[in-house]
């Protein structure tokens, strides 16, 4: 009976020794969502940074705006890296969501671009504009387009097209998914393009934009996570990797303008 009893006890301290290990090894992974270009790309250069420090970083690439939000708020992922202030206030008051922001990284001037003319002069009465479809980037394109002088807007915080006040050409005004709107170039004479879905498409802000974002806008994209694991050893020492002088480098670098450090 006594050796039965300490069989027992011996085998729940091995089960309890090896759960206190796999609980110790995932605290050392991070897990991060992020769209593919420039998200992924620039997490692929925080990876060895933390692993210096002992964390693993593991990647998921994403190609919405809606799913990795929702897999940081359920859990499946610690934090997510593709989306700026403004999308993330929206995306929490229409899912109920509470997400929060830990650190800036880079700015990603949105662009307009066009497959039919090489400079906005050329635009033809009539001629239709894509823009993305969601709220903020919707408002982003918007201000693009006002500042470029194609159209005027009611003073509204998130303008889509029904807030057109002036619009003397007659454009029109197509609001599609943001990541089809390089294919649809063909289509429209032009459209705004987020960065992420340019680069993607091989297009460069730089060279290829016709009009261009002012790099005092307010977007920088932003790590997120849940509220309440912002202080975990894990997400502080992402911010602190990914804040890096390295990565302030290698953005200037790889994207030469096309993407800048906001931190």
């Amino acid at each position: 009976m006594k050796k039965s009893i300490l069989k027992l006890t011996l085998g729940l301290s091995l089960i309890a020794g090896l759960s206190g290990i796999g609980a110790n090894a995932n605290d050392k992974v991070i897990r991060i969502g992020a769209t593919p270009i420039p998200h992924v790309e620039i997490l692929e250069q925080v990876k060895p940074i933390l692993a210096k420090e002992g964390y693993t970083l593991e990647i998921k690439e994403f190609t919405d705006y809606v799913t990795p939000n929702l897999a940081v708020d359920d859990g499946d992922l610690d934090a997510n890296f593709f989306q700026h202030v403004p999308y993330l206030k929206e995306f929490n008051k229409n899912k109920g969501t509470d997400l929060i922001k830990t650190v800036n990284v880079h700015l990603e001037p949105m662009g307009v671009y066009s497959a039919k003319i090489k400079n906005l002069k050329e635009l033809k009465d009539g001629d239709s504009i894509a823009v993305p479809n969601d709220p903020t980037n919707e408002n982003r394109a918007l201000d693009v387009l006002e500042n470029a002088g194609l159209l005027k807007f009611a003073k509204t915080d998130l303008k889509t097209k029904i807030d057109i006040t002036e619009n003397p050409r007659n454009f029109v005004i197509e609001e599609i998914d943001a990541p089809q709107l390089p294919r649809v170039l063909g289509d429209v004479a032009i459209a705004v393009i987020n960065t992420n879905y340019a680069l993607s498409a091989n297009l460069n802000p730089t060279k290829d934009a016709l009009a261009i974002e002012s790099i005092n806008s307010p977007y920088a994209n932003i790590v997120v996570v849940k509220r309440g694991n912002e202080n975990k050893a894990g997400i502080k020492a992402l911010n602190k990797a990914i804040n890096s002088e390295k990565i302030r480098e290698f953005i200037a670098k790889k994207y030469k303008g096309a993407i800048i450090a906001a931190f």
